[in-house]
């Protein structure tokens, strides 16, 4: 978390790297499912996935730990800028560096999406949803709705899904 800017997507991919690609702690199918659960919780996406993970690997000292060690460098951090903030805040050279930083944090947060979609988009349904989301994202629907909405989707899916697999083993 210390070299993350531009909040709690930014640090999907890293997850995705080190714990997925690198460590293979866990697979690409269960962090989807870690960072849906992360994003659908109250409080910051990051610290969210980072106890998940915690958990998942080693209980809850595990869960404690990774909030540690997720959380410190950023107070630290924070509390270094506030220190100075008055002194650089109406800088030109700090304005424009920040600028810098917030526009490479969106194709930041576009990869890690292109990354995950095979594993989270598998048919034109998924796809549906993803872009019905998008658009409700876009006419400014709170994100709860939509998460709702996408967590109702799922399980009416998931039924009819079911439903379907029942009958057809059932007529056979």
């Amino acid at each position: 978390s210390a070299v993350t800017f531009g909040g709690g997507y930014v640090i999907v991919p890293l997850l995705k790297r080190k714990f997925v690609d690198e460590l293979h702690w866990i697979d690409e199918q269960e962090m989807l499912d870690m960072v849906a659960i992360a994003q659908s919780s109250p409080g910051p996406l990051a610290v969210n996935a980072s106890i998940i993970i915690g958990y998942r690997m080693a209980g809850v000292p595990g869960a404690l730990a990774a909030v540690v060690g997720i959380t410190i460098p950023s107070v630290v951090i924070i509390a270094l800028v506030t220190l100075v903030y008055d002194a650089f805040r109406s800088n030109p050279f700090v304005l424009r560096a920040l600028t810098g930083v917030r526009a490479a944090v969106i194709p930041i947060i576009l990869s890690a999406a292109l990354r995950l979609r095979k594993g989270a988009l598998k048919d034109w349904i998924g796809y549906a949803l993803a872009a019905v989301a998008a658009v409700l994202s876009i006419l400014g629907v709170n994100n709860i709705i939509i998460i709702l909405f996408g967590v109702a989707a799922g399980l009416l899916i998931s039924e009819a899904k079911e439903r379907a697999m029942r009958k057809e083993g059932g007529g056979q």
